[in-house]
């Protein structure tokens, strides 16, 4: 699943791109971001820092939990090269609920399809879309989300480049794409679970077209219309009442998302900037 150090990582780049710096790499910002947590206060009334301080007891177990399985773990098999990350533990056991179920820790993903977004974030209305492109094609995380963070922010033709003075009201999302399947039927998903890459032929040209699977929730529509607008989004102009008559192929996916605002990006970079390691 994306994680909040690979949003980081997007803003790091992002920075240092309109910065005219070296960015740091992806294991320096996990390795950086890991020390980070555990010099955060987690009082949310002395110190509110929204969605992020309520989750700093479950971070701070979690990025222990990863030291004690990565020391076991050389302990009893040296032949092994994939090291993963645990879950953190969610209060007491049950009999629905075992030590060894909690603990049970999740593959690293290495590589995956993924998306960047870009958000304006602001007091006075909804998050606004700034930037979002992405691949279907697994990348290597280091490399895929450096050149779509970029990608998104710099070239998605929708929108002027973002500049540096921009960053400040921005929020970046990661999604990475899972569970890829070839729909029954235009309606064979479920909003709010499946994101959507359409084909089709029109009039003797191809039009595809994709959306996220939050879009369709965050926008209140139905599937009907969800389907009919990104029919749009891929240039069909024929009549809304008539979508229909269009042989649609549907391939349904999921994602795993994160998001995270400059705000904290930029207290995190200051703390670097000042020695932390």
């Amino acid at each position: 699943m994306a994680t909040l150090e690979h949003c980081l990582y997007c803003f790091e780049v992002l920075a240092a791109n309109l910065e005219n710096r070296e960015a740091l790499s992806l294991a320096e910002v996990q390795k950086s971001w890991s020390t980070y947590v555990t010099t955060l206060d987690d009082d949310d009334e002395a110190n509110p820092r929204g969605k992020l301080t309520k989750r700093l007891p479950a971070l701070r177990r979690l990025v222990g939990s990863s030291s004690s399985s990565a020391a076991s773990s050389a302990q009893s098999s040296s032949a092994s090269s994939t090291t993963s990350l645990p879950q953190p533990a969610s209060g007491a056991d049950t009999p629905a609920t075992s030590v060894s179920s909690v603990a049970t820790p999740p593959p690293v993903v290495a590589a995956s399809p993924l998306f960047v977004t870009w958000n304006v974030i602001s007091t006075r209305h909804d998050p606004m879309l700034r930037g979002c492109i992405g691949t279907f094609e697994d990348e290597e995380l280091s490399e895929g989300l450096a050149s779509y963070s970029l990608t998104s922010a710099l070239h998605d033709t929708r929108f002027r480049p973002i500049s540096l003075r921009e960053l400040p009201t921005l929020e970046v999302a990661v999604t990475l794409l899972t569970d890829f399947e070839d729909a029954d039927g235009p309606m064979d998903w479920e909003l709010g679970v499946h994101g959507l890459r359409i084909s089709f032929h029109y009039h003797g040209r191809r039009y595809g077209a994709t959306y996220l699977p939050d879009v369709a929730v965050e926008q209140g529509w139905t599937k009907e219309e969800t389907l009919v607008s990104l029919m749009r989004k891929a240039g069909w102009m024929g009549r809304k009442d008539k979508w229909e008559e269009v042989e649609l192929k549907v391939v349904r996916y999921q994602g795993k998302k994160e998001s995270l605002e400059h705000t904290e990006f930029k207290r995190w970079r200051d703390w670097v900037d000042k020695g932390g390691k």
